[in-house]
């Protein structure tokens, strides 16, 4: 879109007529969605599907990041017009990438929540899109999981956080933001063996045969190692790309529920992601972004970066044809 047409037009959110290329808007105006793209319930054609789970009825500790997916959209906005830094390509140019809004469902019926979450990821999934998740709690991880794994197989996980969530619980009908990766490696949609949890700086006993490069060997062998070490590991299975904000640093990302000193910089976070171009993700969320407790937004800017990221890396599989 032209910056001519930007003098002329607003809300490019709707107004906008070909998903592709860049939005020049007003930075303080308009409709937030997702990095300027358009709000739509049709995914024909559609190769990103960004969507909110406002939900964080499964914390343990402090509420709020029901809030997290219009945070994450308004933050997005900050972002230039201009392809993605860092990148060889453009994937707002190359790649139809739309906004499918949030999930329905009533809070009221928390029972009733993963089942609803699953369907609506399937559904994004059946029409041929990947599916790019603005959360919420990390328990969303676990029906989005179970919608990838029916249509991939197991997965491999690539987990940035700094709590390994495989936290004993066998109730399935439980729903934690503590437990679920233990529930998807139990429940087999989650392969341990080709999986990797990167950031971790909190104590449990039993990884369940997950992979693990903690916080501290991060900061020792530098981002460049800890990509190979996670491509390595992953190899060329479906991978599901899980971003806990609380991988980073509070002093990067103070809004979150529970927050761990020590973590990753928002650079060498950066410098991981990009890294992991040529791995086949197949979607990936952020997630835990908890607005009441970040007076200065830069959390929300963070999960904004982190998703633009995931869009990058499915944008750049999609390139390769895998």
């Amino acid at each position: 879109m032209a910056l001519e047409d930007a003098k002329t037009q607003m809300d490019h959110a709707f107004t906008r007529d070909d998903p592709r290329g860049p939005s020049f808007e007003l930075t303080f105006a308009g409709a937030t969605s997702f990095l300027r793209r358009r709000y739509t319930k049709d995914l024909t054609g559609v190769d990103i599907a960004i969507t909110g789970v406002p939900f964080d009825q499964a914390v343990t500790n402090r509420p709020g990041t029901r809030l997290g997916p219009r945070a994450i959209r308004e933050a997005s906005s900050l972002q230039a017009p201009d392809p993605p830094y860092g990148w060889p390509f453009d994937v707002l140019s190359e790649r139809v990438l739309v906004d499918y809004g949030d999930l329905p469902f009533d809070y009221a019926k928390i029972s009733e929540f993963p089942q609803a979450l699953t369907a609506h990821i399937s559904s994004i999934l059946g029409i041929g899109a990947a599916s790019v998740v603005l959360g919420g709690d990390h328990y969303i991880s676990f029906p989005i999981l179970r919608a990838y794994a029916e249509k991939y197989g197991p997965m491999s996980l690539i987990q940035i956080d700094a709590h390994t969530d495989t936290w004993p619980d066998d109730d399935m009908e439980r729903i934690d933001h503590g437990t679920m990766f233990y529930k998807a490696v139990k429940s087999g949609i989650v392969d341990p063996a080709t999986s990797v949890q990167i950031g971790i700086r909190t104590t449990n006993a039993d990884t369940l045969g997950v992979n693990i490069i903690d916080a501290a060997e991060v900061h020792r062998i530098g981002p460049d190692m800890v990509v190979s070490r996670a491509k390595e590991i992953v190899g060329q299975n479906p991978v599901y790309l899980s971003f806990d904000i609380d991988g980073l640093d509070p002093a990067f990302a103070p809004g979150t529920g529970t927050p761990v000193w020590g973590g990753l910089s928002s650079g060498q976070a950066a410098a991981i992601l990009r890294g992991l171009a040529g791995i086949n993700i197949m979607g990936g969320d952020v997630v835990e972004v908890s607005p009441p407790f970040d007076t200065t937004g830069a959390t929300a800017v963070a999960g904004a970066h982190v998703a633009t990221e995931i869009c990058c890396l499915l944008g750049w599989r999609m390139r390769d044809g895998a």
